[in-house]
């Protein structure tokens, strides 16, 4: 058995999970980090007991125990780099942890750790290579090669939700404009959504989200595309084809054999998945080769704690 752990900057999410990559018991607490991290580490030891108890096991039944974290992670030295939802930078994690539970603690970003779930146990199981696409707030990413996560040089690796794929005069995060995430996260969903019905109130996306412009949501968009809202679906062909050029971007790059879209957009299944298919098959470079096969993810929410405990 393995510990997984899914930290995140609202919640701790820690599961206890067998070798065939499910969960037989979980249990979460609230992060609250301006607590700081020694008061979090506490929290990962105390909620990673109550689970090994409640399954009648003990320490020494847990081979390990993996944490993603919502930044950069240095795992071979247990440190967190920086993990700017928690205000970390250069937190000794492992070392904290191991005053209360004495566990081989691996490490790994949060969208990486995702992506290996979705790898061995998820959508790309039995692929040499995948690359999963988390359409959320931002859009995270990870690469999984024969069965290891590709880090790079300095940990960060494949930010592709940092690729500037044109400029549309809205500036990310990061500080850039033109980055895949301004136009392929449901937060594009949601701004864009919200434009539309500042032009125009009658707009079925005002409908699903009750009327109130504030609460529209990625789905709110989606819904009303599936109902010919034309608002929404303009709206909704241009997400699927600036996805698409990022994808054939990531495919001109990596030529992975998979590529998996998880996170909430990635709910709208087909409506999604057959749209963008034709916009990359006409987009590839190599309209005469194999290419990456585009899939949903199937392991939902369970995919940072699984993913977590299979780190080594």
């Amino acid at each position: 058995m393995r510990i997984g752990v899914d930290l995140g900057g609202t919640n701790i999410a820690v599961g206890l999970v067998d070798e065939e990559g499910r969960i037989v018991a979980t249990d979460s607490r609230p992060t609250k980090p301006e607590r700081g991290y020694e008061a979090i580490a506490k929290d990962i030891a105390d909620i990673a007991f109550e689970l090994i108890k409640r399954s009648n096991l003990s320490v020494s039944d847990i081979k390990s125990m993996g944490i993603g974290v919502p930044g950069v992670a240095d795992s071979e030295k247990g440190i967190v780099i920086r993990a700017v939802n928690l205000f970390w930078t250069k937190v000794p994690l492992a070392k904290e942890i191991r005053k209360y539970i004495d566990l081989p603690i691996y490490m790994g970003n949060d969208a990486n750790v995702a992506a290996l779930a979705e790898a061995i146990f998820g959508a790309g199981k039995g692929s040499k290579s995948s690359i999963t696409l988390t359409l959320g707030t931002g859009v995270g990413s990870g690469f999984i090669l024969d069965g290891k996560i590709y880090n790079g040089a300095h940990h960060f690796a494949l930010e592709l939700g940092h690729i500037v794929i044109g400029d549309n005069g809205v500036r990310c995060n990061c500080g850039k404009i033109g980055c895949l995430e301004t136009y392929a996260s449901a937060t594009a969903l949601i701004r864009e959504g919200k434009k539309a019905v500042e032009k125009n109130p009658n707009s079925l996306i005002l409908k699903f989200a009750n009327g109130d412009i504030n609460s529209i949501t990625a789905k709110n968009v989606i819904d009303a595309a599936k109902q010919y809202d034309e608002d929404a679906m303009r709206i909704f062909n241009d997400y699927v084809k600036y996805l698409a050029i990022g994808i054939v971007n990531v495919i001109n790059m990596f030529d992975p054999e998979v590529i998996i879209l998880g996170g909430g957009v990635a709910n709208a299944g087909d409506f999604l998945i057959k749209p963008l298919k034709k916009e990359v098959s006409e987009n590839i470079l190599f309209k005469d080769l194999p290419y990456a096969d585009i899939r949903k993810a199937e392991l939902g929410n369970d995919a940072g704690i699984i993913g977590a405990a299979i780190l080594d």
